[in-house]
């Protein structure tokens, strides 16, 4: 079967480089709009099966990506581990109680909280076309804890990061909880019909090189292999925005199977630094996608040729803006296929 995503993870350098990307099932298109309003809220929405595997079509419908993201959130698993979770209006995610003052050891955990995303999955994997690869997810230890600590998202992590120097054995304990959720997790998503999975840690950059390497590095490394030793065929995307300089050794560390690039990367010194066929995804700024005209089409080819010698999966370097036209993702998808 024909998967042109699928077979660059796996090292095929096609002349045209398959396509998808982050945040494409979203506030953008209308249709998730109206879904979402019918719903009447994100988790509602991502916990109703039906409701989730149409969200995550939407874009394959539209623009034919080659690959389906899988519409959930990663702050699935601390819900799981038993904080409860809430979307207010205008406001992002929270999370209660914040572990920065209460204990991990005092949560009920509850894993069937997850149940509804294995459906989600199950649906997708019916409803894509055979030649779409299904991305599954999660987010890494370090950035699915900056949540749990805190309660809430923040511009420093200053809160988790300080946590975590004062008391090293109980943010610990949090790591390895999220880790060994993470790979159950993503093995169920994988037995439901998912085919490669992304681990994002968005807040990756926050951290001095020794901190990345444990709280980064390690953990990400410790999914991999356990998952690996789980489902030996999973495809796995490393996503460490903002980790700059460090992510040669993020590459080289974890084992993941390709790693994505954010757009503040220089794409050509990505290419000179990472292990030689390595493949990445990336990373078009997803400021230039919103203003489009010659903005649009330099970003692409920069991206373009700069990978051209090496597997390459083109996407953004973050989620797409909810305010960006679709006109130009359709330019986008037409340029990068040469149409």
């Amino acid at each position: 079967m024909n998967k042109p995503l699928l077979a660059v993870l796996k090292g095929a350098k096609p002349s045209m480089p398959p396509m998808w990307l982050m945040r494409q099932a979203g506030r953008y298109l209308p249709e998730y709009r109206a879904l979402r309003a019918e719903k009447g809220g994100f988790l509602a929405l991502a916990t109703d099966p039906e409701a989730a595997a149409e969200v995550t079509v939407q874009p394959i419908r539209r623009f034919g990506f080659d690959g389906a993201i899988l519409f959930s959130d990663i702050l699935m698993v601390p819900w799981a581990l038993g904080q409860e979770l809430t979307f207010g209006p205008g406001e992002g995610p929270r999370l209660t109680p914040p572990l920065v003052d209460h204990a991990l050891a005092a949560l009920q955990r509850v894993p069937e909280r997850l149940e509804p995303v294995y459906g989600t999955c199950e649906r997708v994997a019916a409803a894509l076309p055979p030649e779409t690869t299904f991305l599954g997810f999660a987010g890494s230890p370090w950035t699915v804890a900056t949540y749990m600590v805190a309660g809430a998202g923040s511009k420093d992590q200053g809160e988790t990061r300080g946590f975590a120097y004062a008391d090293p054995a109980a943010f610990d304990a949090i790591i390895a909880a999220i880790v060994t959720m993470t790979i159950d997790y993503l093995a169920r998503q994988i037995a439901a019909g998912v085919e490669a999975v992304q681990l994002f840690d968005s807040w990756a950059g926050s951290l001095s090189p020794a901190q990345f390497e444990r709280w980064v590095i390690a953990p990400n490394a410790a999914i991999v292999a356990g998952l690996r030793a789980r489902c030996p065929e999973a495809c796995i995307i490393g996503f460490p925005k903002g980790a700059g300089g460090k992510l040669p050794a993020y590459a080289r560390e974890t084992g993941v199977d390709a790693i994505g690039l954010d757009e503040t990367v220089d794409p050509l010194w990505a290419d000179a630094v990472l292990p030689a066929g390595l493949p990445v995804q990336g990373n078009l700024d997803p400021l230039a996608l919103l203003a489009g005209g010659a903005a649009l089409d330099d970003g692409i080819d920069r991206v373009l040729a700069a990978f051209r010698d090496r597997p390459h999966v083109f996407n953004l370097g973050h989620g797409i803006g909810q305010f960006t036209p679709i006109a130009h993702v359709e330019h986008l998808v037409a340029r990068v296929r040469g149409s």
